[in-house]
C-alpha cells in the first residue's frame, strides 16, 4: 500500500521586524521559490507540523522563536504533478497559515532534498517571487498585520 500525504498542511512565513522573509527555491522545481510548507503527518496538528517542517527545511527551532497561529487557512488545487503524492480521487489541499517572527535574519540549513538555495528580501519582494498564490496571500496577510500594502 502506498503511502500517501495528507491533504493538511502548513505554510509558515518566516520574517524578521523590518519584515525581510525568507524563501527558498525548491530543488524539484528550478525557479519555484516559496516560504516553509508541508503537510501533516499522522495524527499531528497543522502547528506541530509547523514546528517540524521548519527544523526539517531551516534547521531552525520554531518553539525558540515567535511562532504565531494565524488562524487563517487556503484551500487549494494541488498542482497536477504533484497529484501522485496524494490519493488518486484528492485534489485539493487544505494549508494552515502561520508566522514565525525571528530577531534578525539568521543563517538557514537548508534540507538538500527540498530547496537549493534561500535569499532573505523584502515581504513585497517576496510576494513578487513566490510561486504559489497561497504564500502570496500570506505574505499580504503579514503586510496587513504591520498596515503596509503592496
Amino acid at each position: 500500500m502506498k503511502n500517501y500525504k495528507t491533504p493538511i498542511s502548513a505554510l509558515v512565513l518566516i520574517y524578521t521586524p523590518d519584515l525581510q522573509v525568507l524563501i527558498m527555491e525548491r530543488t524539484d522545481k528550478a525557479g519555484f521559490w516559496q516560504s516553509v510548507t508541508g503537510s501533516i503527518e499522522g495524527d499531528e496538528t497543522p502547528h506541530q507540523a509547523a514546528i517540524r517542517e521548519v527544523l526539517e527545511e531551516t534547521g531552525l527551532d520554531a518553539s525558540k522563536y515567535n511562532l504565531q497561529d494565524w488562524h487563517a487557512s487556503n484551500v487549494y488545487e494541488i498542482y497536477p504533478h504533484w497529484r501522485h503524492r496524494y490519493a488518486p480521487d484528492v485534489i485539493e489541499n487544505i494549508e494552515h497559515l502561520f508566522g514565525l517572527e525571528l530577531p534578525s535574519p539568521l543563517a538557514i540549513k537548508l534540507a538538500s532534498n527540498e530547496h537549493v538555495h534561500y535569499e532573505w528580501v523584502d515581504w513585497r519582494e517576496a510576494a513578487k517571487r513566490v510561486f504559489s498564490w497561497t504564500n502570496v496571500d500570506a505574505l499580504k496577510r503579514l503586510g496587513e498585520k504591520h498596515r503596509l500594502t503592496l
